[in-house]
């Protein structure tokens, strides 16, 4: 048996590279994790559709020297099965040239490190025509030609990675201006959710600032953990190996108790029930999202429902994890521990809807309607103990009595269930939660209660102190210790 070593074609394998599947956004958030692995507290996102497009990513990290820099030019700069210190967000040694190749023809890479500058390039015009893995070192008027070098100069050290000769990005297109500026939002939109944690502080890690033009991108949590109506359920720990996967559920709070901004962090009324799921974080960065893992489906009454999965580096090869980061998949034994967690996450955020954002454990609430499960499935009828329904009864003469159960009863056979589930499917906002009750409503209402109670004062006593528990009093609590006040004061 012989060997013979046979190396890929370099102009064939890197055209075909470009296609592995990278947009804008996961590309640049590519570029981003190798500042971070860096170091870099700074990142700046630069672009201009002007004269030669370009765009720049431009760090303050620790940056390399020659001789660092040319081995991470390489494709293949490290063996994804070698161990990577504990914060490094790279995997294949691919990213960083797979994912800018992907969207230019001329990839340029400067570094700053100990006064010194460094500049390489990957020219797949070069590779074309020489037939080689022909890799260009700059010299120092090549390098002080490059657009915005001058930041980098300016800077202790750092990196900045630039893209030249668009063509991927501006194929097509009438205007690159329109072209260009629009994938940066999309670019803006991407890296405010995949990098959401580091973009505030957490624990005793710093604060990260990306932009984009001069632009500070602002955080986009997914589980809106500053809401006071989110719910974080307790956090799991499933051991594997030598790691620990965090596991840490939110319920999100129902759509009607969000503000149009909080709502759009959310993901937009279309985006609580495709974001549902599990978010996997690799080192705290984003890696997939809104998905169950086909461990559960989605459901619109579990849609408020989105678990934090935390891992780290160490368990790659157990994730499958992609060279773009962009998808990964549990293995067997996460899997399991998983599947023993969602059925109850699913049912904390299906009881956000059962109780229009009640809390689930308030059962001294006297509710209007009851929801009753039997073995012939779920229905809901019309409380009949509510004192409402009770203060009417005891007016109602034996002919008019059965005249009311009647109607009652038709109330309830005629629920028009499913209208309601499919108005609240489809998100529609104008499908009310709650009554829209005003003080004068509410008090008038109480009043007429009391008159049902007549001169009885055990029953006026015990209907004032649980009025604060009776549908519609218990859904404006304010308004109702202003009513009881007043009622207990003979106003």
């Amino acid at each position: 048996m012989r060997e013979l070593e046979h190396a890929p074609h370099a102009p064939a394998l890197t055209e075909s590279m470009r296609s592995v599947g990278y947009s804008l956004e996961s590309a640049i958030a590519d570029l981003i994790d190798n500042s971070i692995s860096a170091g870099a507290k700074n990142i700046r996102v630069r672009f201009s559709p002007y004269g030669e497009p370009f765009v720049a990513i431009i760090d303050d990290g620790c940056g390399m020297n020659d001789k660092e820099l040319v081995l991470a030019m390489r494709h293949g700069s490290q063996n994804p099965k070698e161990t990577r210190s504990a914060n490094d967000l790279g995997r294949f040694g691919l990213g960083m040239k797979t994912a800018s190749l992907s969207q230019c023809r001329q990839l340029t890479v400067v570094s700053l490190k100990r006064g010194q500058l460094s500049a390489a390039r990957w020219d797949l015009d070069v590779v074309a025509r020489t037939e080689k893995w022909t890799l260009l070192l700059l010299d120092r008027p090549e390098i002080a030609a490059l657009p915005l070098v001058e930041i980098l100069s300016s800077q202790d050290s750092g990196t900045m990675i630039l893209w030249s000769r668009l063509d991927r990005l501006i194929a097509g297109e009438n205007s690159v201006e329109s072209s260009l500026g629009e994938g940066m939002v999309r670019v803006r939109e991407h890296l405010a959710l995949v990098f959401h944690r580091f973009l505030f502080e957490e624990g005793h890690f710093d604060h990260l600032n990306i932009s984009i033009n001069e632009n500070p991108i602002t955080a986009l949590d997914p589980f809106l953990i500053s809401h006071k109506a989110t719910q974080r359920l307790p956090e799991e720990r499933i051991r594997i190996e030598d790691s620990t996967v965090l596991v840490q559920p939110y319920i999100l709070p129902h759509y009607s108790k969000l503000a149009p901004n909080e709502l759009k962090l959310a993901g937009g009324e279309e985006g609580l029930r495709r974001q549902q799921g599990f978010y996997v974080y690799r080192n705290r960065r984003l890696i997939i999202w809104g998905t169950w893992f086909r461990l559960a489906r989605q459901e619109e009454l579990s849609k408020l429902a989105r678990v934090r999965v935390d891992m780290t580096n160490a368990l790659d090869h157990l994730w499958v994890l992609d060279i773009k980061k962009s998808v990964a998949y549990p293995p067997q034994e996460v899997r399991q521990n998983l599947k023993r967690i969602v059925e109850r996450i699913a049912e904390g955020s299906r009881r956000v809807y059962t109780f229009r954002g009640r809390r689930s454990n308030d059962d001294r609430s006297v509710h209007i309607w009851d929801r009753i499960e039997d073995r012939n499935g779920i229905c809901y009828r019309i409380n009949r103990d509510h004192p409402i329904v009770t203060s009417i009864e005891g007016r109602l003469d034996d002919e008019d009595l059965g005249l009311w159960r009647s109607v009652l009863k038709q109330l309830d056979e005629m629920l028009p269930v499913e209208v309601v589930y499919a108005d609240m499917g489809a998100d529609r906002r104008h499908v009310r939660q709650r009554p829209d009750y005003t003080l004068e409503d509410l008090t008038d209402l109480a009043d007429k209660l009391l008159d049902a109670c007549g001169m009885n004062r055990t029953l006026r006593s015990n209907l004032l102190s649980g009025l604060n528990n009776i549908e519609p009093f218990s859904l404006y609590p304010d308004m109702t210790e202003a009513i009881i006040a007043r009622l207990q004061n003979g106003r």
